[in-house]
Formats: C-alpha cells, structure tokens, sequence
C-alpha cells in the first residue's frame, strides 16, 4: 500500500482517517486530509474537513488495495462469496465457552440448593428461626425466575437462524418468514398424480388447490387439495361473517365486512346470540309439548329388544296353546275411550270408503249407539233405498220407450232424461203438438189479459189464495207441458226487444228503426 507525502492531481480532497492522520503527521493535525488516488470525493467514506488536503497538502492518506475479481452468473449471485468456512470455528469455539458457562452455572446452582435444603432440615432439627426458611424460599423463587428467563432467552436464541425472504408489495416490501417449506420425506404434491389432465400444480406458490387423487380412498389419502383447508377451521367462520355483513347490508344495515370489519364482528356476534336464543326457546317449546325421551332414564335392553321371560307356545296356524298372549304396546296418547254408548271406538269398521262405530256400523262421528237395531235398521234403509233406485230406473227406462215409439208414431217426442225442466230452454229434438200448442197460446193470452185487468182493478199479487196456482199446468198432475211452455216463451215480456213499445204501423218503411 503506498504513502504518498503530498498531493497529487486526480487524489481525493476530503480527510483522511484520525488514527493514520496523527501516525503520518503529528505534528500537523490541524488539517488531515485525504489524499487517494484509489477513489474520488464523492466515493470516500470519511468525514469531511474545513481544508481538504488539495488545500492543505498534509496528513495524506494512503491508496487502498484494489483487487480486480472477474466472477460468472453464479458467482456473483452467491450468497456465500467471499466466506471463509475456516471462521466459523470461532463461532463454534464461541458457542461452546457460553455452554460450558451455562453448565457450571447450573452446577453452582444445584449446589446452593443442595446445601440449602440441608442447612433447612439441620435448623428444623435444632428448632431454629422460621424467618431463614422464608429467606431460603425467596431465595429459590429468585432463582426459578432467573432459569425461566434463561429459558425465554434460548427460545429467542434458537430462532435467530431462521430464513426469511422479502416479500414485495405496494409499500416498499416485508420480510416474512418461510414456512411452506414441505418434509423432504413426503411426496412432492406434483408427484401424487402424473396425469397431465388431473390437479393444476402452482410452482411459484406451490399450491394445488383441487384433489390430485379424487378416487382414491378417503383412507388412504395424504393429500386432499389446498381447497380442503378453506373449508375447515376459521376459513368457514369468515365466510359466514362475511356473507352476514353481506345480506345486512342488503337489508339497510350501515355494515360492511372489509370496511367496517369490528362492526361487522360484533353485528355478527349479536345475531347468533339471539339465534342461539330463539333455537333454545323453540327447542324448550318442543321439549314441554312432547317430552324428552333421550333425558328420560332408559329401559331395560330387554324391552328395547322385545323381550321377557313370559313363555307362550303358538301352534302353525298362530294360535296360542301356552302361555299369555302378549300385550299390544301402548302409546302416550288415550286409548280404547268409549262415548256415546258406543262398545267400540271409532274406526273399528270401514265400508264404501267411510270410517265409522263397529258396534253399530255408524259413520257419524257424533252418534249415538244403537246397537244391533242400528244395524237392522241400516240394513233396511239400504234395501229400500236400492229398491227405490230400481223402480226410479225402471220408470224412466218405460218413459224412454213410451216417448221413443209415439215419436216412431208422428207424436211428440221426449229427451230421453224425461220432461223438460221449468225455466229451461226447448231442447231441439222435442216435437210439438199443434193443438195444444194453440190451445197453450190461447190460455196464456188469456193469463197475461186477467194479470192485466186485475193491476187495472188495484189488486195485489200478494193477496190472492193460498191454493189459486196448485193446478196450473195442463198435464198429469197439474204439470206444466213443452206445449205450455212454449206458449210461455213466446208471449213473455221481453224488455231488450226493440218492437215491444212500437206503435202499430211503425217501421213500414224499413229504415224507421235503424
């Protein structure tokens, strides 16, 4: 390394360091310039002085050893260039003195408290001072605070060697620590399935977010997916809380998950308190309406199972030989309750699509029992009842011929249902009889002509007798004929029809009503 005595042109102009400042120069301390040609003003790591050595031209410094390095790609990106492992065995040397220490300390320690307990059973035995005993007891509280700290500081001293990375992000990066890393003994996530058409594997984060084996056995499978783990722990947690802050916002609630997430937690810690509440209310309610069979105590395994020790011997057809018949079980609800005088209870008997009493065959729920004459008397409607059906169906089957051979004959002809019904309209396959169709017309002109005279008179409908209309018809009976009415529909007042009002001998010119 060369000295130089003065300065030279190009040499650095700032101060030179204070140790080789007062070697070189004594005497000249007042300026202690630089002075290398190895780097400029702007490269030099001291402090700068009032007069640099271009000024002063003392105290020059010497010219450092450059050495000219020419390393490759890998070299230059290794983080170990330039270390020498021989130096690690100070650090070995250094690690090792601390651990000896340590292990004296505890030695020393042991023996206090050895000599300690024995200078305690030596006092006991004498019947010394009680106050030693508790100055031995602080004294050993001291002492297990102390290793407590040791051993904090050798935890903290055990993570000191732990890789970590930089993590890049919006606000100049952070270092975390790596901890993805897998065991070198289990397969590689990447390894488990070989199909190009199974699992997509991330390299860069070294995730797998689907099933690489989705057909293996539950068993046997070591690995189920990155996606398995969203599904487990807090991960299921924060999507309840984070789609409870979603619909209460919905609903108008000022409630946001990321926005306002401590508002948010404490909204969603409030609705499951009161769901949890409102459950346990519904489940009381149940609980007090139909019991709790599980709190109730259980019954012997030989009920649960059907069992006892009853004997009881049936023959091939199911009949009982030997024994008691065993008891039907009954349920919680009542049974076998008889009202109204019935011997059976509802139910018991079933006909034609109808429940009803067994003892007197009644589908009345209400009824009272009548017994076996109940039964007779049914039985007897139900003869007259289907005899009466049978001679209903057989008059009218003898209508039906009757009206079909007077219509094979020129008469009047009937619809096959039986007369026309009052009020109803013509059907078209009735034939009228022309007689009595003038004779009908004749009685109704009549009819309406007396209905007018008598509102003419101030009589009132209401006062005529009580019997005055009992045969109004010209049939059997007094029944109304198609003929009738016919007659009836073609003289009844209409009021839509345009010439009911008409004066006689309007419209002749055909265009009076248009």
């Amino acid at each position: 390394m060369f000295q130089a005595t003065k300065f030279r042109k190009g040499a650095c102009e700032k101060c030179a360091p204070l140790a080789s400042a007062l070697a070189l120069a004594p005497r000249a301390h007042a300026a202690r310039s630089c002075g290398a040609l190895t780097h400029k003003q702007r490269d030099c790591v001291e402090r700068p002085r009032a007069k640099g050595a271009k000024l002063t031209g003392r105290a020059i410094a010497p010219d450092e050893k450059v050495q000219s390095v020419e390393l490759d790609y890998e070299g230059k990106h290794d983080r170990y260039n330039g270390y020498d492992p021989a130096s690690y065995a100070r650090v070995v040397e250094r690690y090792d003195k601390v651990e000896a220490l340590k292990q004296q300390r505890l030695k020393e320690k042991e023996l206090e408290r050895t000599f300690r307990r024995e200078q305690k059973a030596k006092a006991r035995a004498e019947g010394g001072d009680v106050s030693a005993d508790s100055d031995d007891e602080a004294a050993a509280a001291a002492e297990e605070e102390e290793d407590d700290d040791e051993r904090l500081a050798d935890a903290d001293n055990a993570e000191f060697g732990q890789v970590t990375r930089r993590v890049r992000s919006a606000g100049g990066g952070a270092s975390s620590s790596v901890r993805n890393l897998r065991i070198r003994e289990d397969t590689a996530k990447y390894l488990l399935n070989l199909d190009v058409r199974s699992a997509h594997y991330d390299p860069k984060s070294r995730s797998m977010r689907e099933d690489p084996t989705p057909h293996a056995a539950p068993g046997t499978r070591t690995f189920a997916g990155d996606n398995a783990h969203r599904r487990t722990g807090d991960a299921s947690r924060f999507n309840e809380l984070f789609v409870h802050a979603w619909e209460a916002g919905s609903r108008g609630q000022e409630v946001h998950a990321q926005a306002m997430p401590s508002a948010a937690e404490a909204l969603f810690r409030e609705f499951k308190a009161k769901r949890e509440a409102l459950a346990g209310a519904s489940r009381s309610a149940v609980l007090a309406r139909y019991g709790n069979a599980a709190s109730a105590e259980a019954p012997h395994e030989g009920l649960l199972l059907g069992q006892s020790e009853a004997y009881a011997e049936y023959d091939a057809a199911g009949r009982l030989l030997r024994g008691a018949e065993r008891a039907a079980p009954s349920s919680r609800w009542e049974e076998d309750v008889l009202v109204n005088n019935h011997t059976t209870v509802w139910g018991s008997w079933w006909a034609g699509g109808a429940w009803g009493f067994a003892c007197c065959r009644s589908t009345v729920r209400g009824s009272y029992c009548t017994g076996a004459a109940g039964i007779a008397a049914a039985a007897t409607s139900n003869a007259l009842m289907a005899a009466n059906v049978a001679a209903k169906e057989a008059a009218d089957e003898g209508k039906r011929t009757a009206a079909a051979a007077a219509a094979a004959q020129g008469g009047r002809a009937q619809k096959p249902g039986g007369g026309v019904t009052w009020g109803s309209d013509v059907p078209s396959d009735v034939v009228l009889d022309a007689a009595k169709l003038a004779a009908a017309l004749r009685a109704e002109d009549a009819r309406v002509a007396a209905e007018a005279a008598r509102a003419a008179a101030g009589g009132d409908e209401r006062k005529r007798a009580y019997n005055s209309l009992s045969a109004v018809g010209g049939g059997e009976g007094g029944a109304v004929t198609e003929e009738e009415m016919e007659a009836w529909r073609l003289k009844r007042a209409r009021a839509d029809d345009p010439m009911a009002n008409a004066a006689p001998g309007a419209g002749e010119g055909g265009y009076d009503y248009v």
